[in-house]
């Protein structure tokens, strides 16, 4: 498994906008936060992207929610997305710090 998850490391996409302008896009360090994850590193997926785990709550509720019907279940989206969202904002803004 690790060596799957070595070689999967090989194929990661590069940012195009660190490519070009030098500068981290808002979604830099997802790729290896999740090889992180799988490997089992949870505080090592955080420090290299901290918006990795209210995103990935985002989306198992997202996947629950389409197999069962949750009540309230708009009002819990839209909380986790808005979550979601300021957590890559604010780690956005501190890369340049």
């Amino acid at each position: 498994m690790l060596l799957l998850i070595k070689d999967l490391e090989d194929y990661m996409l590069p940012c195009f906008w660190k490519k070009t302008i030098s500068i981290d896009c808002m979604g830099c360090g997802i790729q290896r936060s999740m090889a992180h994850i799988i490997r089992g590193e949870f505080i090592d997926a955080f420090y290299m992207y901290p918006a990795i785990y209210p995103m990935l709550i985002l989306f198992v509720f997202l996947i629950f929610d389409c197999v069962l019907k949750i009540k309230h279940s708009e009002k819990l989206k839209l909380g986790l997305a808005i979550l979601t969202l300021i957590t890559v904002v604010i780690n956005f803004i501190l890369k340049f710090y």
